[in-house]
Order: C-alpha cells, then structure tokens, then sequence
C-alpha cells in the first residue's frame, strides 16, 4: 500500500507554518509582556547622582551615629486606619518634641509614596487618621525640637485589611 492511498493524517507545509507562528507568537508575545512590565513598573533608581551620595555618605554616617547616641528611639504603629509614634528618651520616659513627620514609601515603585505630618497628642506622642493601603511599607520617621533633628528611625512595616 503506498502512503497517498492511506486516509491518516498528513503534515503539510501549513502544518508547520502554523507551528512556527505558534511557537514564535508566544515568545514575542511573552517579550512584549515582560518589557511592558519592566517600562511602566519601578525605574530601580535608588539616587539620582551615585556620585553625589557617595560624598555624602560618610557626612550622613556620622549624622545618624550622633543621633544613636543620644539614645532616643521611637515606637510606631500602622493600621489601615492611620498611624501612632511615641518618641522615647534612653530612660524609657517620653521626649518633648516639636514635630514629627513620617515618610511612607513602597518598597519597590514611587506611585503611592506619601508624607504626612503628624498631630501631637501629648509629649513624644503622635498619630494621625489617614487610610493606608494595605501591603508593605518602609517608614521613615524624623522628629525635631527647635529646629533640630533629634531622631531619625526607619522601620519596615506590613498593613494587613483590604481596600474599601
């Protein structure tokens, strides 16, 4: 019996045409996907002159030394609903202060990045009513007492509750 009388299956040149669109559309596409990704997700820029914040490290090293040593510290509490920060002196007891800002920031992406100043409640102690999303944060936490810095704390932080 030859192959032609047969009624099976037979590859043809379509066959393989298809194949190949098949094979090199999903590696295309797959690029196109991942380059999308990369465009519109987080530059990775971390300083905007390397060279700059080289000189500068050293200058910023010996700052949050000399802030250490004072032996302030603070204590920080997020939820969905907003945020608490008592300032603490070495003794344990809370520390006058003028001012308290706090610096939310995604650990990867600038987009929902936010500053908010907070509301004093007592001394050493602040909070304010602000939604947070939920998901990781670093906050930074810089307070001041006439006009100088007295504490300078970043905290990694994870808000758990779903977005209304």
């Amino acid at each position: 019996m030859s192959t032609a009388s047969q009624k099976g299956f037979v590859f043809t040149g379509w066959h393989m045409a298809g194949v190949m669109v098949l094979f090199f559309g999903t590696i295309i596409s797959v690029n196109v996907f991942m380059a999308y990704n990369a465009i519109t997700s987080w530059s990775g820029l971390v300083v905007p002159n390397t060279y700059v914040a080289s000189q500068q490290f050293n200058g910023k090293v010996a700052q949050a030394r000399a802030l250490a040593a004072t032996g302030v510290n603070g204590r920080l509490a997020v939820s969905a609903e907003g945020a608490r920060y008592e300032i603490l002196g070495p003794d344990g007891q809370p520390v006058e202060t003028d001012r308290l800002v706090l610096n939310f920031k995604r650990p990867v992406g600038e987009h929902q990045d936010f500053s908010v100043e907070m509301t004093k409640e007592g001394m050493g102690v602040f909070s304010i009513s602000r939604e947070v999303l939920p998901g990781h944060w670093i906050v930074e936490a810089i307070a001041e007492r006439g006009g100088e810095r007295i504490l300078h704390h970043a905290e990694r932080v994870s808000v758990h509750g779903a977005k209304k």
